[in-house]
C-alpha cells in the first residue's frame, strides 16, 4: 500500500473529515451513490470508503450491498456514518458486517480517520470467493488399502461358504416367530449407515424393558427411577404420521417402542447418571433360535454385506446407535470414530470374549486404544489378524449380551 491513503467520502458533510485530515490521507468527496459508483468504476485508487447513511435516493447500506456484490471492491474497508444513533441501523450494519459504524455528533473525526488507517492495513476480504478445492490427506478416516482388500476377500468368502447354513437359520427364525428375519437400524461409524443383523428377539415383546433397562443394563451406573422417565410420552412427530409409521428408526429401550428422534429429546431431560451405552444382559425377549445365533454370533453375519458395501470393516470399533454416538461426540472420547466401524474389535476380544464384566469406561478406553493407530498413521495389518484369531474363542459364549 502507498504511504498516502486514498479515501472516498460519500455524503454532504465533507468538512467534518477534511478539517481533521493530514498529509498522509487524500480524501475525495462525492455527494451521492450514483456518482460514487461511476467514480469507483473509473478509478482504481480507492483504499477506503466513508459513507453517510442518509444519501439522496437511497442510503449507505444500499451502497454497501452493491460494493460487496462486486468482487473487485471486496477488500475496500467501508465505514458508515449516521447523524444520530439509531438502534435499527446499528443492528443492520452489524448483521451485514459493515467494518464500522459511527455517529458524527458524538465522535471525533480524527478517531474515524485513524480507524480507517487501521482497516486499510489489517482488513481482509469478507465475501465468499470461489476457492479451488484442495485435497487434504485425511489420516483419521482414510481406509488403508490392505485393510480394504482383506475385508472384501474375507466377507465374500465367508458369505459364499456360509450361505447354505444361513438359509437354514433364516428359515428357523421365521418358523419360531412372526416378523422379518432381519432388521435394519441406523448406526454411526465414520458415517451414518444402515446396519444389518438377523432378528433374535420376538416381535413386539418389550413390556419388561423399563425394569430391564434399570436392573440389567450391563453399563448402568445407578438405578434408574421409573418416575424420572418421561419416555412413555408419545413422539409428536410419529403421532402426526399414519398408524404404523415412525419419523425415525424404532428402538426397544422402554416399556414401549420409541423412535430415535424422541429418545434423543427425552434423553436430554433424563437424569445425569444415565449410562451412555444400553446393553441388556440375558434379555428374556430373545427367542430360542435368537439365543443360539447370539451365542455363536451368527446374528452378525449380515454385517458382511455392510463390509462389502464399505460401511464397515472386519476389524474396527463397534458402530453405535445414533443415541449412543450423540453422547460420545460431545467429549474427548469421540476419538473412537477415527477408526473404521467393525464386526469385531479390541474390546470384544479383551473383555466380552472372556466373559468378564465390562464397564462403560473400559469399553471406551479400548475403542480409543484401537483408534490410536489411525490417528498416528501406524495401522498394522497383522494387528488386525491377531484380533481376528483372538475373536474365534469369543464366538461361543454363554451369555446373551
Amino acid at each position: 500500500m502507498n504511504s498516502t491513503i486514498n479515501i472516498l467520502y460519500i455524503g454532504n458533510n465533507a468538512n467534518y473529515l477534511l478539517q481533521n485530515n493530514d498529509k498522509n490521507r487524500f480524501i475525495t468527496t462525492i455527494e451521492n451513490s450514483v456518482k460514487a459508483t461511476k467514480y469507483l468504476q473509473s478509478s482504481k485508487n480507492t483504499d477506503a470508503i466513508i459513507c453517510d447513511y442518509n444519501l439522496p435516493g437511497n442510503n449507505g447500506i444500499f451502497l454497501y450491498d452493491w460494493l460487496r456484490a462486486q468482487r473487485e471492491y471486496d477488500a475496500i474497508p467501508f465505514v458508515l456514518l449516521a447523524n444520530e444513533f439509531n438502534i435499527d441501523i446499528y443492528k443492520k450494519a452489524f448483521k451485514k458486517r459493515i467494518d464500522d459504524y459511527y455517529v458524527q455528533s458524538v465522535t471525533n473525526a480524527n478517531d474515524i480517520l485513524e480507524r480507517v488507517d487501521f482497516l486499510c492495513k489489517h482488513r481482509k476480504p469478507i465475501s465468499k470467493k470461489v476457492i479451488p478445492k484442495i485435497k487434504i490427506k485425511d489420516q483419521g478416516y482414510k481406509m488403508p488399502l490392505s485393510k480394504r482388500i482383506f475385508d472384501i476377500l474375507v466377507a465374500s468368502s465367508v458369505l459364499l461358504v456360509a450361505s447354505p447354513f444361513l438359509l437354514l437359520i433364516i428359515l428357523a427364525i421365521r418358523l419360531e416367530s412372526k416378523g422379518k428375519v432381519y432388521y435394519i437400524s441406523k448406526r454411526v461409524g465414520r458415517k451414518t449407515f444402515d446396519f444389518y443383523k438377523l432378528r433374535s428377539m420376538r416381535t413386539g415383546s418389550d413390556e419388561l424393558l423399563k425394569k430391564l433397562a434399570a436392573e440389567k443394563n450391563q453399563y448402568k451406573k445407578e438405578e434408574v427411577k421409573a418416575e424420572d422417565s418421561s419416555l412413555d410420552i408419545p413422539c409428536p412427530r410419529c403421532s402426526a404420521l399414519p398408524e404404523g409409521q415412525s419419523c425415525s428408526p424404532i428402538m426397544h429401550i422402554d416399556t414401549h417402542q420409541i423412535c430415535d428422534y424422541w429418545f434423543n429429546v427425552q434423553k436430554k431431560e433424563a437424569a445425569k447418571n444415565n449410562s451412555t451405552f444400553v446393553k441388556i444382559v440375558d434379555d428374556p425377549r430373545i427367542t430360542k433360535v435368537g439365543k443360539f445365533i447370539r451365542n455363536t454370533s451368527i446374528d452378525e453375519l449380515p454385517q458382511l454385506i455392510n463390509v462389502l458395501k464399505g460401511d464397515m470393516s472386519i476389524v474396527g470399533n463397534r458402530p453405535l446407535p445414533v443415541y449412543e454416538a450423540e453422547v460420545l461426540t460431545g467429549d474427548d472420547l469421540s476419538k473412537r470414530f477415527l477408526a473404521p466401524p467393525g464386526i469385531t474389535g479390541l474390546w470384544q476380544v479383551e473383555l466380552r470374549g472372556k466373559g468378564g464384566q465390562m464397564s462403560e469406561e473400559e469399553r471406551m478406553r479400548l475403542d480409543n486404544e484401537y483408534a490410536d493407530q489411525f490417528v498416528d498413521d501406524n495401522y498394522s495389518f497383522w494387528y488386525d489378524i491377531k484380533l481376528i484369531l483372538r475373536t474365534i474363542p469369543a464366538l461361543f459364549q454363554s451369555d446373551t449380551v
